[in-house]
């Protein structure tokens, strides 16, 4: 799973992809800026900065002020790997955020996805 290509790519070119697959769905941006803020510790401010900035994934999670301690939680097969067998810490975030997106879009409740 060495695909570290997507290390140095910016945040800001693959968020508005996760937009597009949950508004395909019928979920929104909020919810998707929500998912990312509770992941990551971010808020509007800092989240916008690192948008503007075409901040690199690798900074975006090295800088997140606090990743959520229920991150731990989360658990499934994303892109054919169980996210919480992933030894790459990055590439885990990564994942993780991939895995709360897709529960999103698959229709999942908030509070399932933020694991309340």
């Amino acid at each position: 799973m060495m695909n570290t290509k997507i290390y140095s790519m910016p945040f800001a070119n693959v968020y508005p992809l996760y937009i597009k697959k949950v508004e395909k769905k019928g979920r929104t941006k909020e919810e998707v800026d929500t998912i990312i803020f509770w992941l990551t510790g971010h808020n509007e401010t800092t989240f916008q900065e690192i948008l503007d900035n075409k901040i690199d994934f690798q900074t975006f999670f090295g800088q997140a002020p606090e990743l959520n301690p229920n991150v731990s939680k989360i658990t499934g097969v994303i892109c054919g790997y169980r996210v919480e067998e992933i030894e790459d810490k990055l590439m885990q975030k990564i994942r993780y955020l991939d895995k709360l997106i897709d529960e999103l879009a698959k229709g999942r409740t908030m509070e399932k996805i933020l694991r309340k």
